[in-house]
Formats: C-alpha cells, sequence, structure tokens
C-alpha cells in the first residue's frame, strides 16, 4: 500500500513539473488548467497524508517566500567577473595564440551559447539551495535567493549524490521568446504596457519584492559554471565538471561543445550566428573557456576578466532612423558627452530614442547634419550608437552640426588636453552636473557606500542648498531641523542616512581614495596607490615621477592624483574630511603570529594543493607577512608549486633561478618563528 502511494506522489510530481514547465517557461499548453488543478489538488492531499513521501522540488512547493523589503548585499566567495569582447575572427586567433604560449599546444575549449540574460551565483550546502545571489558590481550582489526559488528550472534540494558538500553554481536567468509574446500580448489586451524585451523583464523580474509575483512569471535558467573547493582535484576541467552536474539535476544547455582547435571554434560561431533565430531563447554571442583548470590556473586573470575566456558577440542588428537634435551632458569629471535625439525606432527588441556620439571627433567623422538619415546599431546589442550617415536621404542647405565651445550647463570655455578626444568643462566647483555626479560617486556602492542617502537624495539636498561639496555630507547632522522640513522625509529616514553617514568613517584608505572621484583613478588603481603609499601624507609628498613608478599608473595618472593633491581647494576639503574621521592610512591588520615571518617577501602560487586550497595559502601568507603576486619577475621570491603548474611558468622561474617551494614550506616559514 505505501509502496503505491509513494509511487503514485513520485508520478503526479513528475507529470506537474513537465506540465509546469511546458506551460510557465516553454508557452506550450499540454493539459487544460481544470485537468491540471485536479491533479494538483490529488498531490496535495497525498503529501498531507502521506508527509514522508513529498519531494523537496514538489510543485505544490514552488509558490515563493515571504515578501522582502530590502535585498541584502553579499559578498561574493569568487569575484563574478566580465569577459573581453571580441567581434572577429582574427581577435579570436589572437587568443587562442596567446593562451598556446602560455599553456603549450595540447588545450582544449569548451563552447557554449552566450544567452541574453541575467547572472545568477547560487549556493548549495548539502545539497540543499541556501543562497541566490545577482552579480552586482562582480564582488557583491543582492541575496535573491526566495525570487530564485520560484523558477521551475531550479533545484531546491538535490536528491543523494557526489557532489561537494557546499559549492557555487553560476548561470543565466532568462525568458523564452514565445512565453514573453504570450505574456505582452495579455497585457495589451488588458490595455496595460507591454515590456520592451526579455532580458530586461527577466532582470526586473528577479529584483520584484514579493516571491510570489515573481512565481507567476515564466523565466527559465541555465547553468553552466561550478566553484567549490579543490574544484581540480576533483574535474580535470571545465567540460567534466558541466557533465557531472547535469547528472546532479542541473539543467544546462544541450548546445554546449568541447572544441579541439580554433577551426573548430569557428565553426561552431558561424554555425549559431545563422541557426540562432530557431532557438526558443536569445542568445548575442558564443563563450569560449579553456578547458583545463590547470591551464586555466597558469594564465590567470587581469582586473577585470579571465585570460582564459572570451566572448564572440554577434554583429548587431542595425536601423535607420532620423536625428531630431543633438543635447552634450556634462559628467561628474566635467567630460561633455554629445547625445543624439532620434525618431523612435524599433532595435532588438526595444525602443530606441537617444544614442551616443562620444566626442567631437565622432561627429566630425561622421560628417552630422541636422536632420540626418543616420544608421543605428547597438555596440555589443547594449548600448545604441549612430554608424552612419545615409547621405542619399540627406536634405539640401541643411546645416553641420557644430561642437559648442563653452559648457552647456555653466557656460565656461571647455578644454580639450591634448592628446585626448573629450571636450572638459573646468568648473568643477561651480558647474552643477559636476558637483552632484561627484556627490553621487562618492556615496556609491564601491566607494563609501552610505547607506539611506541616495541619487534621489543628493539632488534635492543639492537644490535645497544642503550639500554643494563633498564635506557637506559630514555636516548634515547639524541640519537635523531643515531635514525634518523635507517633505516624504521622516525621522526614521534622517537617522537611517545619519547611521550611514557615521558607519562610512570606517571605510578603508583605499575606498576614500576612490570616492574621491580624482580623474582617471578607478577602484583598481585606488587600491595600488594605497597599499604603495600606505597614508594620504605620503602621497602628497610625492612626485609625479614618485608616483607614476607605482605598478600599472603610468604618468597620465600620475599628473591628476598630483594635481588634484595640490589644489588648495582640495586640500582645504581633505582637512576637513581628516577632522571628521574618514581614514586616510592603510590600517594594518593584526598578523597572526609574531615575528611576521614572510615579511617582505613575494610569493606566486600556481598549481593544485594536496592540503590547503590557493584561497587557503594566499590568507595564510598574507596574513603572515607575505605578498601574493600575478605574474613571475626577478623581483619575485618564491614560486609556491603544487600539481599540474604549467610548464612555462616553472621554466621561467628556473631561468631566473627563483626558489620553488612547495605547501609544506610554507607552513615550515610560517611557523619557524614560533
Amino acid at each position: 500500500m505505501l509502496a503505491e502511494v509513494q509511487e503514485k506522489i513520485i508520478q503526479l510530481t513528475n507529470e506537474l513539473n513537465d506540465y509546469n514547465y511546458q506551460y510557465y517557461v516553454l508557452a506550450n499548453s499540454e493539459i487544460s488548467d481544470y485537468n491540471f488543478d485536479q491533479k494538483l489538488k490529488e498531490l496535495e492531499a497525498l503529501e498531507a497524508q502521506y508527509p514522508q513521501f513529498k519531494d523537496p522540488n514538489s510543485p505544490s512547493q514552488q509558490v515563493g517566500g515571504d515578501i522582502t523589503h530590502k535585498f541584502n548585499t553579499v559578498q561574493h566567495r569568487w569575484p563574478m567577473l566580465s569577459l573581453g569582447n571580441t567581434y572577429n575572427e582574427q581577435e579570436l586567433r589572437d587568443f587562442d595564440e596567446r593562451v598556446r604560449k602560455v599553456v603549450g599546444d595540447q588545450v582544449q575549449y569548451v563552447c557554449e551559447l552566450k544567452f541574453d540574460g541575467l547572472s545568477i551565483s547560487i549556493t548549495y550546502q548539502n545539497g540543499k539551495l541556501i543562497r541566490a545571489v545577482t552579480r552586482g558590481d562582480g564582488t557583491q550582489g543582492d541575496e535573491v535567493t526566495n525570487n530564485v526559488k520560484t523558477i521551475r528550472s531550479i533545484p531546491h534540494n538535490l536528491h543523494p549524490g557526489r557532489y561537494p558538500e557546499l559549492f557555487e553554481i553560476r548561470g543565466e536567468i532568462f525568458m523564452h521568446r514565445k512565453a514573453f509574446e504570450r505574456l505582452n500580448k495579455g497585457r495589451e489586451q488588458d490595455g496595460k504596457q507591454t515590456y520592451a524585451n526579455p532580458r530586461n523583464f527577466a532582470s526586473g523580474t528577479i529584483k520584484l519584492q514579493d516571491p510570489k509575483e515573481v512565481a507567476k512569471r515564466p523565466l527559465d535558467c541555465f547553468l553552466y559554471f561550478l566553484y567549490c573547493e579543490n574544484r581540480a582535484k576533483q574535474f580535470p576541467g571545465h567540460w567534466e565538471s558541466i557533465q557531472a552536474v547535469k547528472e546532479w539535476g542541473f539543467q544546462t544547455c544541450e548546445h554546449t561543445k568541447l572544441c579541439n582547435s580554433i577551426e573548430d571554434i569557428l565553426s561552431f560561431i558561424s554555425h549559431w550566428d545563422t541557426q540562432r533565430h530557431q532557438l526558443s531563447y536569445d542568445i548575442d554571442g558564443i563563450v569560449i573557456k579553456v578547458n583545463d583548470y590547470a591551464q586555466q590556473e597558469e594564465l590567470g586573470f587581469t582586473a577585470k576578466s579571465p585570460r582564459w575566456a572570451i566572448s564572440y558577440k554577434f554583429r548587431a542588428e542595425c536601423v535607420e532612423t532620423t536625428l531630431n537634435s543633438i543635447i552634450y551632458q556634462v559628467g561628474r569629471t566635467g567630460a561633455v558627452t554629445p547625445v543624439a535625439n532620434l525618431k523612435p525606432v524599433l532595435l532588438a527588441g526595444t525602443t530606441v530614442k537617444r544614442a551616443s556620439l562620444h566626442n567631437a571627433n565622432e561627429i566630425a567623422r561622421l560628417d552630422l547634419h541636422e536632420g540626418d538619415t543616420v544608421f543605428v546599431e547597438k555596440g555589443g546589442e547594449i548600448i545604441p550608437k549612430i554608424i552612419g550617415i545615409n547621405n542619399e536621404k540627406r536634405a539640401k542647405n541643411t546645416l553641420a552640426i557644430v561642437y559648442p565651445t563653452h559648457c552647456p550647463e555653466c557656460g565656461t570655455q571647455l578644454i580639450r588636453q591634448e592628446g585626448e578626444a573629450v571636450h572638459y568643462c573646468p568648473n568643477e566647483d561651480g558647474c552643477r552636473p559636476q558637483i552632484v555626479g561627484k556627490l553621487k560617486h562618492f556615496i556609491g556602492r564601491k566607494m563609501m557606500d552610505i547607506q539611506g542617502l541616495g541619487n534621489e537624495t543628493i539632488a534635492t539636498f543639492f537644490q535645497l542648498g544642503l550639500l554643494s561639496k563633498i564635506t557637506d555630507i559630514y555636516s548634515l547632522s547639524e541640519q537635523r531641523e531643515q531635514l525634518k522640513k523635507i517633505e516624504r522625509f521622516g525621522e526614521k529616514s534622517i537617522e537611517n542616512m545619519l547611521t550611514g553617514i557615521e558607519e562610512s568613517k570606517s571605510k578603508p584608505f583605499e575606498k576614500v581614495l576612490f570616492a574621491l572621484g580624482i580623474r582617471h583613478v578607478g577602484d583598481t588603481t585606488a587600491k595600488k596607490l594605497a597599499a604603495y603609499f600606505k597614508n594620504i601624507q605620503a602621497m602628497n609628498d610625492a612626485t609625479i615621477a614618485d608616483i607614476a613608478a607605482v605598478p600599472d599608473v603610468g604618468e597620465r595618472i600620475a599628473m591628476s592624483v598630483f594635481d588634484y593633491l595640490h589644489d588648495p581647494v582640495h586640500q582645504l576639503e581633505l582637512e576637513k574630511l581628516k577632522a571628521a574621521g574618514l581614514q586616510f592610512a592603510v590600517v594594518e591588520q593584526e598578523r597572526i603570529l609574531a615575528g611576521n615571518s614572510l615579511s617582505n617577501k613575494s610569493f606566486l602560487i600556481s598549481g593544485v594543493f594536496a592540503n590547503y586550497s590557493r584561497e587557503e595559502l594566499t590568507h595564510l601568507i598574507e596574513s603572515h607577512g607575505g605578498k601574493i603576486v600575478s605574474s613571475i619577475s626577478a623581483k619575485l621570491n618564491y614560486l609556491v608549486a603544487g600539481d599540474k603548474m604549467g610548464p612555462s611558468k616553472l621554466a621561467k622561474a628556473e631561468k631566473l633561478q627563483i626558489p620553488i617551494i612547495s605547501e609544506d614550506e610554507i607552513i615550515k616559514m610560517i611557523n619557524q618563528d614560533n
């Protein structure tokens, strides 16, 4: 009897899950609503009576969780980096050549369809889905676990199997075109505004506050990348790990292919460039990854992307429309960017009304005239841009577009530095969009991350005269009475904002340096400057040549930093920020063991290790004073070598007579002062 009940529950669960997937995700209706409901009621009754046989992925369970009033920000254990893009065959051949120079000719690639959706990272512990996080800025993202649990192709619990105790799997959330069209047709019939394209709709859906609403929307997901501790010990490469996750119960793309040469890759690209429109979902290119994990490790990463992967983007769709006018936008750095206002036109599923023109050189190159008929495409199928003019449709006696000589916001004469294409407004302390832009930049997530103080609030405070420079942020606590008079800004909002401002004072020096908005100083450069100089005073005392000597900085950035630090207005601002309590010096972490046994020594870690993961070795070395580097040079003190280390690194280290040590020898070095 019990065996029959269990078999019936399994049968109904499988049937209803399949019907759900066909209907919600693929927009195919294989059963009437009445019959579906009857089967679901039968299943629910059996599950209530015999809960021991209830499947954790039962269709009775996929309705979402509680309403989320605010998404938590979660740090990615492994950064979600973006890929370098290419649009032509030669650049792919160059990529293949670079790979082979490092790892040798024995290399295989995995070719995958590049889905046009929303990247997601999902963590499983003991086979149970415990967290789902968006890409965010690559370092941290929003936790959207309850929303992701509503997607019918993502398992909540895995059946018993040989998977790691804790692992992270990444993929792309998207929507099938047929389901999207059905959704828009229903909205149109109801007199509601239709959605622009499947990608934007999928992205917006994942950010809804109510998972029950998300559950009503037909999202799907392909999983395509695995992370776990000691991954290379379990799988030789990416292809093998994908075959494994498929066996664990994850939905992977059936069109992924293992390729042995660049010719195989080009053939795969050519096939899908013509056949992509036959798919039920949108793709915008092909992703190519080196398969072998040891080779991936040897190739390493740049600051933004892995050197072992590249994305080939298909040629963008191009349409023709009319140029109505050009406006000139002033950014926080003073850069003046021309933007074309266009006659609205449908392009790659989106209605395009504006397009970037970049700079004066681009306007001159295109020879733009008023009212021109222009060709527009989406660069990388994301940002619309004008790529040409239909001269045959140009009206007679039309005037050429002339780039302005003065700032459209404050009237200051524009400047253009030698060797640069962009015009700048030099009035950084008196030009409204520059002031507001700098304030918005300062409070941003990757900068000071001030909770309770958003972009709209910044703009409102500027209009009311409460903010005109960064230091004013740290005086807002003195403006409580004025703040209380602002509409829709209650006591709780004020307290949250002031708490966020106070908490920002503990942000490390590198974050403060990036937040200041020094021209050409991004996140990575700020980290390198902070690590090199240790404090703002040392940086201020440095010459341009001293600053340019910092790895990967160079003279242009050095001049910008030097000019910023020696501007009297900025010097006064920095003094006020110091007085407010912001961090202008690196706070050295306390070492775990006395003696700093690895102090002033540099290490490069390569290969797979028996007792430690690379992350654990990195932490051990850094926590005892050592420095981790990413490439071999004469300045390297030690190469920490494991199994499957690339032959080129080994050969280079031997040539430079760099000591090659094991993980056991690292531990001995750490313990030698005990």
